[in-house]
This record gives structure tokens, C-alpha cells and sequence, in this order.
């Protein structure tokens, strides 16, 4: 625990202007980022007694080791800076938002040569135009089959697609006219990506201009006794009110809006969005985040504001924004979400009326999904600090171990020997840090050497990292010109070593990875090692295991760690398994390449079938000439199994060793 004094900037070094700061731990790690008007006022609001701070606060400034800070030129510029270090470095002291499930959007595909409408998920792209998000992919599904009827844009896969091109036949879509059939040239590309901007026009909101034309050419049609077309555009109409009745009107005047509500505890929050465009509800959304940091109703919609809108753009960003309270200033937020938009945003309160009506309904679905996030035990903040504590105090550490490392070694008897090692950060896994490693000293099952291999490995990169970012400066040796660090100035992810290093297993390897510590001078990582066969806790040197009861919130967390330590080998392992088993005899040909291996294996269906096939039967597959054709015969035959010999008088099969 460092003396926030230690590092303490000097009286009147810190500028009274905007700016933002970052705190750093010993290991050079950023740990929280933030925002002020005033610099110093801010900053020196973390140096005052420790005991008037609140815990949250007490534990991050206690945690770091430096703090710097960059003076920037107004209250927008330090919002938009603010954003982007939180979303390049994740500091664990900042609240981060995560969306309590994968909410799936409808997308066109404008940046494709013949756009295609389809469910999608994840990260957005760039040229993609989304809608949404929505509850449910069927939603989605039902909304564009009722608006292929009017909008007959392209729905079908890049393969579907290109099979269809080149036999010349649409596919049944094409055929019952809920596709423009493209594929077959029956509309131009510039007549397809005019059907979906007008697709895109229509899901954005423009709906009652594009009804009323239609309705008028079902007049007209009928006037003109044209009555099958009449009856087509009849169709068409009722087919989008269709879909438009699936989105009640909840907003008058055709009024584009987004809403967000927060509900909250001492110790969590969830927020949830809806999205309304042309007054209706195009779109939901939830988030949930641990308050690790001191932060209220406001600074959490603050926070939520630039996730929602911090890489969006345009239209993305609507006219009103109507939120449960204002961020303290709001001037800054509301011009930078104006720069965003290209135009002014309305961000306020609802004080009466459908949109205060509005508010609280989306203000229970919070509530509600706060209450939801209660009952999962593995996200609880309280239940792992719990769980963090029970395993110091288990193990006579001095502090709750914050980072722990677990690794694990698989095998198949003895061959493809590998290893895992995954990362858990306040009780959470960190995916982004896990390692995989491959035994390459030895083969056999032998798991306390692999297991003194990998860690010997691991921290030798640890403490070769840690000399480059300059550490060893502070004993009196030299700093080497490469820093250490990747480009954007951060440590590399090997310079952070574990307070607790979980293995696998039981004394062996406890005492394997001990003693591989110790060999190279790491003194200040904990060891211990989780067995399956009682769920016993062993400690370097102790004869007899711990044993934390069965109820245990810290024995809990341990057996997650190591079964996704487990987890994570057997999928690398397997892996590795399944590449070795595909290979192919026809790889002993030199010169035959992937394109002609697989020319060769479609033509004829099979291996088997290829082993018996002539010389001549090879020649006739495209590109493939009467000499590859040789070596392929060749190769094909030199890898055949061998044909057991048979007793021609008892027709019994014979062995390798009989006449």
C-alpha cells in the first residue's frame, strides 16, 4: 500500500486550467483517468487526510504510484480526451460500462457492391448502416420479411450469392419476389442500392411520405383500370403498416429521442436506454457497471453518454436526449454532443407530458435489470471483494491479491504437450492477457517439469520487461534505449507480475513453480495450488493443505480460476491435436499447393477415391499436369495402408510376423 504523500506533486507544479489526469501504479499501469476545470483543485482533493476520503477513492490513490496530467485548451477538448485514454487503457479504477446481453441490430451492408440486409451483432463497421438495437433477433426477422415485399433488397449470404451467379438461377426468394435477384442481373447494381437507401430511408423514420405515394399510385392504378397493380400496391401498403404497428407510437410530432435511466446502489448501477425515432421505440439497450470509483446519478449519465455516443456520428446521435440528471457542468456535454451531431442536441429532464411518462418505464426496465445483475454471483462487486479477502486471509497474505495468475498443462499421453495461463482481475477473468504455451524441451507426462518450464518462462519475460520500462533504475543500473513499451506508450502486458500464482495440481507442482521462482530471485509472488480430487489449497513447503469450507466465496473464485485455466489448455491442446490429425498425404508433394489440393480432393470426392485413380484420371483435373499428376500417384501410393495377407486355404487374416 503506497503513501499517497510519496507522490505528491509539488505546491504550485499542478495548473489551474482544464485538463486531465491519469494515476499510474508501480508498475507503470494507468488505474484511473479523469477530468477537471481545475487541474489543482482537483488533484489536491486526492493529497488531503486519507480518513476523510471516501473508500473507493482511499483504495485508488493508495493503489498508485505517480499521477500525471495534460493541459488542454477547454472543458469539451478534456471530455473527448478523457474518453479516449478510458478506452485505450481501461483503468480499473473508471467506471466501465458492459451491456448486460448481445443485443443484435438490422443492418444494410452499404459499403458492399449490392447491399444486403441481414441480423447482426458485435462491433460496428464502418459503411454498415445499423437500426436498433432490438430485444430479439425474431423481431428483426418478422420486420424485414413483412418489408421484402415493398423493399426486395438482397438478404442472402456472399456464398448463396455467388452460387446463384453462376448457375444463372435466383434463389426461392428470387422466385416468389421477396429478393430483386441480383445475382442474375435482373436489376442493375444502381437499381439495388436504390431499393436500400429507400429501405434505409423508411426503417429511419421516413414512413408516412413513402405510404401516401404508394397510395396514391394504387388510386391512380385504379382510375387507370390497371387493377393488378392497383392490388400489388394495396398489398404493399398493408404489408408496412404491418410492420410500423409492431412499433407503437409512444412520442407525438414524430420525435426522435434517446432516453436514459439509472438505477442504482451503493455499490452498482444499471442503465438502460430506448432509442425512439419518428416517436416510436426503434431500439433497447442495458448496461451495468461496478461504481469503483466515487461517482453520483450525474457523473454515471455522464459516463453513459460517452459510450452511447463517443465513436457514433450524424444522425446517430438525435435531437433530444433526455437523461434523469444533468452532468455537473453540462455546457461541455451538450457542445460536445452538438460537435458529434453536426447540429444542436436537446439534452434535459422531462419535467411532464409522454416523455416523463416515457422516462419511468424505462426507468423500471433499470430497476429491473439491476435487480436481475443482484442474483449473478460471479459479477457481484461485494460477493468478490468478499471472496478476494476470505483468500488472503486463507493463504496469510498481506492484501487481497488484486491480479491472479493461474496455470495449467495438457497433454494426450504424453504428445502435444501445452500449457495455459489466464488472467483474473478483481475476481473477473481478463481474456485480453490470457497466454498460451507450447512445451518444446521435452515430450512425455511429465507435469511438475512443464510446469517448472512455463513459469520459469513467464516470469523470465516478467523480469526482462520490468528492466526495460525502467525499473531497475531505482537500483542504481542503467536503463536500456528500448523503453519497454508498445506505441502507445504502455507497458507490455508481461511487465505485470501476479500477487497470487494458482497452479493446477498438488505439492508437485506447487513446489515446481515455487522453486522456479526462487530461481529467478521473485520473492514477492504468492504460490498456491488447487487439487481436484478433495478441492485442497496447497502452499509451498506445507505438509498438510489448507481447506477452505465448501461454502467458501474464496474457494468458489479459486475453482473458476483454475477450471478456465483447465478450460483454456484442453482448447489449445485439442487444437493442436485436431491440426496434426488433418494432415494430408498429398502434402509430401512438393510443388502442389492449397488451390490444386483441393481441386484434386473435389474432383473426386475422397482420398480413397484419389489413391485409385490412374495417372490419366489425375490429368483430366484442371491445372494439374501429367508430371504433378506422377508425383501424386506416387505420393498417394507410398502412404497407402499396407493389405493384410490372407491364408488362401482358411481365409483368415495373418499378422505382420506369420508366412
Amino acid at each position: 500500500m503506497a503513501d499517497p504523500s510519496s507522490y505528491r506533486p509539488k505546491a504550485g507544479q499542478i495548473p489551474d486550467s482544464p485538463g486531465v489526469y491519469k494515476f499510474r501504479d508501480e508498475h507503470g499501469r494507468v488505474i484511473y483517468v479523469g477530468k477537471a476545470k481545475s487541474l489543482r483543485q482537483r488533484l489536491s482533493s486526492y493529497f488531503q487526510d486519507l480518513a476523510g476520503l471516501h473508500p473507493r477513492t482511499r483504495t485508488m490513490v493508495t493503489t498508485a504510484a505517480s499521477v500525471e496530467w495534460t493541459v488542454v485548451g477547454t472543458e469539451v477538448e478534456a471530455l473527448q480526451l478523457e474518453y479516449s485514454w478510458i478506452k485505450e487503457y481501461d483503468p480499473r479504477f473508471n467506471v466501465k460500462y458492459r451491456d448486460d446481453k448481445s443485443y443484435p441490430y438490422l443492418a444494410v451492408t452499404l459499403n458492399e457492391e449490392f447491399p444486403r440486409v441481414q441480423v447482426m451483432r458485435g462491433a460496428k463497421k464502418k459503411g454498415v448502416r445499423y437500426f436498433g438495437p432490438y430485444g430479439h433477433a425474431w423481431a428483426i426477422r418478422e420486420t424485414v420479411d413483412l418489408m421484402l415485399r415493398v423493399f426486395p433488397v438482397r438478404t442472402c449470404s456472399a456464398g448463396v450469392f455467388k452460387r446463384s451467379a453462376q448457375i444463372g438461377r435466383p434463389c426461392l426468394l428470387g422466385y416468389i419476389g421477396k429478393c430483386s435477384a441480383p445475382c442474375v442481373g435482373r436489376v442493375t447494381p444502381e437499381e439495388h442500392r436504390e431499393l436500400a437507401e429507400e429501405f434505409c430511408d423508411f426503417m429511419a423514420g421516413r414512413t408516412g411520405a413513402y405510404i401516401r405515394r404508394l397510395e396514391k399510385g394504387m388510386q391512380d392504378a385504379a382510375e387507370e383500370m390497371e387493377y393488378e397493380k392497383a392490388a400489388r400496391l394495396r398489398d404493399d401498403v398493408v404489408a408496412l403498416k404491418r410492420a410500423l404497428e409492431k412499433n407503437a407510437v409512444v412520442l407525438a410530432d414524430a420525435t426522435d429521442a434517446d432516453l436514459i435511466a439509472v438505477a442504482e446502489d451503493e455499490l452498482e448501477a444499471a442503465v438502460q436506454i430506448f432509442h425512439v425515432r419518428g416517436g416510436r421505440v426503434r431500439g433497447q439497450r442495458g448496461w451495468v457497471t461496478d461504481k469503483v470509483e466515487e461517482v453520483g446519478t450525474a457523473g454515471l449519465v455522464e459516463h453513459a453518454l460517452q459510450q452511447l455516443y463517443g465513436e457514433e456520428s450524424g444522425d446517430a446521435v438525435p435531437k433530444e436526449v433526455l437523461v434523469p440528471a444533468l452532468p455537473d457542468p453540462v455546457e461541455p456535454v451538450a457542445e460536445w454532443l452538438a460537435g458529434r451531431r453536426g447540429s444542436r442536441v436537446d439534452l434535459r429532464i422531462p419535467q411532464r407530458g409522454d416523455k416523463k411518462d416515457l422516462m419511468a418505464t424505462v426507468q423500471r426496465n433499470a430497476q429491473q435489470a439491476l435487480a436481475l445483475h443482484k442474483t449473478k454471483r460471479a459479477s457481484d462487486l461485494t460477493t468478490r471483494s468478499r471472496a478476494l479477502e476470505e483468500i488472503a486471509e486463507a493463504l496469510g497474505l498481506d492484501s487481497a491479491p488484486l491480479r491472479i495468475e493461474c496455470f495449467d498443462v495438457s497433454h494426450l499421453q504424453g504428445q502435444d504437450v501445452v500449457a495455459s495461463m489466464v488472467v483474473f482481475e478483481d475476481g473477473l477473468a481478463r481474456k485480453s492477457e490470457y497466454r498460451r504455451f507450447q512445451i518444446k524441451t521435452f515430450e512425455g507426462q511429465d507435469d511438475v517439469r512443464a510446469m517448472h518450464e512455463v513459469v520459469s518462462r513467464r516470469f523470465r519475460r516478467y523480469l526482462a520487461e520490468k528492466q526495460k520500462t525502467g525499473e531497475w533504475e531505482l537500483d542504481g543500473e542503467d536503463v536500456p534505449e528500448d523503453s519497454g513499451r508498445d506505441d502507445n506508450g504502455r507497458p507490455k502486458r508481461f511487465a505485470y507480475p501476479p500477487q497470487l500464482l494458482v497452479v493446477d495440481g498438488g505439492q508437485p507442482q506447487v513446489a515446481a513453480a515455487r522453486r522456479a521462482l526462487d530461481e529467478l530471485g521473485v520473492a514477492d509472488v504468492a504460490v498456491c495450488g488447487l487439487a481436484k480430487r478433495l478441492e485442497e489449497v496447497w502452499l509451498p513447503d506445507d505438509d498438510d493443505p489448507v481447506v477452505l469450507p465448501r461454502t467458501s466465496e474464496g474457494l468458489y473464485l479459486l475453482q473458476r480460476v483454475r477450471d478456465e485455466a483447465h478450460r483454456f489448455a484442453i482448447a489449445y491442446q485439442r487444437g493442436k491435436r485436431t491440426r496434426t490429425m488433418r494432415a494430408s498425404p498429398l502434402d509430401a508433394v512438393a510443388g502442389l499447393g492449397e488451390t490444386r489440393k483441393r481441386a484434386l480432393l473435389k474432383h473426386f470426392g475422397s482420398v480413397k477415391k484419389l489413391r485409385a485413380a490412374t495417372v490419366e484420371q489425375l490429368c483430366e483435373v484442371p491445372g494439374v499436369g501429367r508430371r504433378t499428376a506422377e508425383s501424386v500417384a506416387a505420393a498417394l501410393a507410398a502412404s497407402a495402408p499396407p493389405v493384410p495377407a490372407v491364408n488362401t486355404a482358411t481365409g483368415e487374416i495373418l499378422d505382420g510376423n506369420e508366412g
